[in-house]
Formats: structure tokens, sequence, C-alpha cells
């Protein structure tokens, strides 16, 4: 590509030292981005991001930036947001922190960029959307699980009507995360202290949110049970016992516009036996689907097994047999580095990007309606925020 226009984005990135901020956001997405020369516009035009990384440890900061090929890197967030050439703010600390640090970006007139849940209450979450909104800058939230292939697969399923008509959701997602005596915990500590921002319900429903927002429609009532099955940890070092204060599994119910009742457990302590950590049933008139992550797999009404209810004998029906894998139709890249090349068009371009903090927003008010249910042991509606 000669005489190519290159549109360079400096990209503020807080809190890249975590492991998502690591691994899914600086190599899997921008670094990607980058190796693979840019996002192209057109033949003659493309996008680089230029990474500098934000952080509190100057230790790890040094050894990522030196790992990686980057050269800048700061502890001094206020400094670095006097850059003008960094046009981006990306936020991946923990969420009890996000809600300051992206009202400095904005006051700063940087485009926002972040994780989600994107605060700890629906009230400081829709304050984000409004000052963004108010000052004119671009604005979006991780919201990953959409462009994973097995979610991708069962949307194509459902806009082309595969389904007939929807009757029922049901979503598995979860694992046994280790309580870090013994063997190491998955997640960091934090995760299961409420004090710090930590809950399944503030972490999950967030993307239960826009999940089933994207696929079946906006939810509009919550009914949620919570426990803290685990009432004891230990620290990320595996050396001292820590109080678990945060529910670490939750079982709802949420009614969707139109009808439509989705049951969702999800839980970190629970033991896999599944096809994914994250597995979604629908069923349907005239068919149904099982997706995970990666794979999809279908049953059409006509293939459907007729079973007679007999405990007396061995069943005659192998109930795994009757599916069929949706093929792999289009090539399918990660998840993350998709919304940032479609974030990166939207800050250069102007090209339409809706998983705006407004999405966030909604996201953090269903954990905080799913909480309300929970406290309250009865159904709870979901309003709707006011873009």
């Amino acid at each position: 590509m000669t005489n190519a226009t290159t549109h360079r984005v400096g990209i503020l990135m807080n809190g890249v030292t975590g492991r998502m901020g690591t691994n899914q956001h600086l190599i899997r997405s921008l670094l990607a981005i980058r190796a693979q020369g840019g996002v192209r516009l057109s033949d003659s035009e493309v996008i680089m991001p230029e990474p500098v990384l934000v952080g509190r440890n100057p230790a790890k900061l040094a050894a990522l930036a030196e790992k990686h090929g980057l050269a800048k890197w700061t502890m001094d967030l206020d400094m670095a947001l006097k850059d003008p050439s960094c046009t981006v703010y990306f936020d991946a600390l923990s969420t009890g922190l996000r809600p300051e640090s992206v009202k400095k970006a904005i006051a700063a007139g940087k485009h926002i960029y972040c994780e989600k849940p994107t605060a700890l209450t629906t009230a400081d979450a829709y304050e984000l959307y409004t000052l963004a909104r108010k000052a004119g800058v671009r604005h979006g939230v991780v919201q990953d699980k959409l462009w994973l292939p097995g979610l991708l697969k069962l949307k194509m399923l459902v806009d082309t009507g595969f389904f007939g008509r929807l009757l029922s959701v049901r979503g598995e997602f979860g694992y046994w995360v280790f309580e870090g005596d013994h063997v190491p915990g998955q997640r960091p500590s934090w995760n299961f202290r409420r004090e710090d921002g930590g809950s399944i319900i503030a972490d999950m429903f967030s993307h239960w949110r826009y999940v089933l927002d994207d696929l079946f429609g906006p939810v509009k009532a919550v009914s949620c049970v919570a426990r803290t099955d685990i009432p004891r940890r230990w620290d990320d070092g595996g050396a001292r016992p820590y109080a678990c204060t945060a529910d670490d599994s939750a079982y709802a119910m949420f009614e969707l516009e139109g009808g439509l009742l989705v049951h969702f457990n999800s839980s970190w302590c629970v033991r896999v036996r599944r096809d994914d950590l994250l597995v979604l049933q629908v069923d349907g008139t005239k068919g149904s689907a099982v997706a995970g992550l990666r794979e999809c797999f279908v049953q059409p009404l006509a293939a459907t097994p007729r079973p007679v209810w007999n405990p007396d004998i061995e069943s005659p029906i192998n109930f795994w047999d009757g599916w069929t894998k949706v093929p792999n139709q289009r090539a399918y890249d990660n998840a993350f580095k998709v919304q940032w090349e479609l974030f990166l068009r939207h800050v250069v371009r102007g090209d339409p990007f809706p998983w705006n903090l407004l999405e966030g927003a909604k996201g953090v008010q269903l954990a905080e309606k799913g909480r309300e249910s929970w406290q309250e042991r009865r159904w709870v509606d979901v309003p709707e925020l006011k873009p």
C-alpha cells in the first residue's frame, strides 16, 4: 500500500497489567491489529493504534512494555491525559475505580472505551453516559460475547427464523473456581469481596443483559436468588485466608419484551458437565439449538426423536446423537479484537457503534435489579433507561 493515509490513534490503556487487560485487550487485540498492519479502511487508508500503558506498578509496566516492544508507559494518568496524541482512554481497572478515571478522561476530551461493569451503581453508570454525551466524545463498552462464534451462529438461527416461535431460553454459566489454598484460584480475590466491588451478579448480569437484548429482545423484569456458597478463600498468592462477602452463585429468571422467559444459572461453584463453560439452549416450535462459546448444535422439528417415559429400561435413544453441528460459514476472529476494530472505525470515521456507555449502564441496572429481587424475594421490573 503506497502513499497511504495512516490515522495514528494514541490509546491510554489503564489497568493493562491485569489478566484481561494484558491478554485480551493488549496482546490479542491492539498488538494483533498492529501486526496485521492496522485496521484497513480502504486501499489507501488505515488506522494504526498506538498503545500507551498506564498503571500503578512500574516494574510490571516496564516489563510489559519491553516484552512487546512498546516505548511508552506511565504511572501518571493526569499527565498522560494532557497528551494530545492520545485521543482514546481505555479502562480495565477494577469496577470500583472506573468511574473516577473515566470522568477525568471525559473532562480531558478523550474518547472512552472501557470494560464492564462500568460502575457499581446504575446512577454512576448512567452519569458516565450523560457526561460523555454532553462532552461530545465517542464512547463504547466492551461487550465481547456478541462476537463469540457460538453466539454468532445462534444469532444467525434467530434472524433466519429457524426456531419458529420462540418458547424459552436456558443458560448455564460457570465452573469451579478453586479456593486458593491447595490449588491457585482462577479469578482475582476482589471478585469475592462485596466491599471491593465483587459479585457474580455484578460481573455476569452485565454480560447477560447485552446478550439477551441483542439476541432475543429487551429485558423487562428479573427474579433472582443468589448465595455465597464458599465462605472463605485464600488471597491471590495463596498466603492468607479471607472472608468471602460477595455472592458467588446466582439463579435468575428474566422476562423479555413479548413475554419470552429466560432461566439463567451463573456460578463459580459448579463443576462442568456440559459442552462448554457457557451454554445457551433455545427452544422453539420449529427447532432447538444449543450454543457454547464456539460451537452451536441444532435439532429441527423433523429430526426430533419421540421419547417415551419408561425408567424401568435403558433408554433406546442416545439424546446426544440427534443434534447437528452448525458449520463455520465464515472466519471468526478474536471477539475483543473485532470490537476494538469497530470502535477504532467509530473514532476515526464515525462508523456506527451502538455498544456505548448507555448500554453499559443497562448492564449495571440489571445487576442492581437482580440484587434488589434477591433481597426482597420478588419479581422486579427493569425500566427503560432514556437515551
